[in-house]
């Protein structure tokens, strides 16, 4: 991966397509690295980091939608 952090501009729709073909490349290195594939695994890890940065770079405005989409969630669930 690359020593030092980059910013780059890009639209809500180009990150969300980068997102879905990260998820799709996780599961195919996951049906590589269950048939014992070192590499796969290795790389997978790798897609695995940048999908959890992917998730907590996304835009406030994407989380308040969640939130407010399944705020029935937040609500049945005991609170800590």
């Amino acid at each position: 991966m690359f020593d030092r952090q980059q910013k780059i501009e890009m639209t809500a729709e180009e990150f969300t397509v980068i997102e879905a073909a990260l998820e799709t490349q996780a599961k195919i290195l996951t049906v590589q690295a269950s048939a014992g594939g070192s590499g796969a695994r290795r790389r997978l890890n790798e897609v695995k980091r940048v999908l959890a940065r992917f998730s907590q770079q996304k835009a406030p405005e994407e989380t308040q939608e969640l939130r407010r989409g399944f705020g029935w969630i937040w609500r049945v669930r005991p609170s800590a």
